[in-house]
């Protein structure tokens, strides 16, 4: 089964699950050669009894547009998660998460698929884009951040704070990561 690359961004109202709510989240399927498979996406309600936390609050205050459209429709998490296992499911491959950063974005999505569906079709199978650019580029994690990576990384591709323009522009990211690498490493 070939690995399908599932470049995810989360928009929340804190720094973690429970406490705090996922508002947003969004995954773009790529396969390894950058086709685009398929993208999920979904607003979702806030958790019963969890508040947003003030400093993630000045961050939306600097983002309207984001912010309002975070809060277009939401779905319980409920009804959304499951729905979400089922897209993965169809997946033609062994969905990887990728992020950027991995360790937040994961953090949600795992979290709620457990709370809300019972699975992760995940598993624990996680990329970080950062550490993926700091092998490559052969330096410390700090100096691994987008500003430092080469600019034949990147497509013309809107990086909005918005889940799924970011989950895209993150994939088509990553997609180029690997192809530069693959030209003497990557095997199936």
């Amino acid at each position: 089964m070939p690995e399908i690359y599932v470049s995810t961004d989360v928009e929340a109202d804190g720094p973690i699950p429970g406490p705090h709510s996922m508002l947003s989240f969004a995954s773009a399927a790529f396969l390894a050669d950058k086709t685009l498979l398929g993208t999920f996406t979904a607003n979702l309600e806030t958790l019963p009894g969890a508040t947003a936390h003030p400093q993630t609050m000045e961050f939306w205050q600097t983002h309207p547009e984001a912010w309002a459209a975070c809060h277009v429709d939401p779905q319980p998490p409920e009804i959304i998660m499951p729905r979400y296992v089922a897209w993965l499911k169809t997946l033609p491959g062994q969905p990887v998460f990728v992020a950027y950063p991995a360790t937040y974005d994961f953090m949600f999505v795992y979290w709620y698929l457990i709370r809300f569906a019972g699975e992760s079709p995940f598993a624990h199978h996680g990329l970080d884009i950062r550490t993926y650019a700091m092998a490559l580029l052969k330096t410390g994690y700090k100096a691994a951040g987008k500003n430092r990576m080469p600019k034949r990384w990147f497509d013309p591709a809107p990086h909005t704070h918005q889940a799924l323009d970011d989950a895209i522009e993150q994939g088509y990211l990553f997609c180029n990561m690997l192809a530069e690498n693959s030209d003497s490493q990557l095997t199936a």
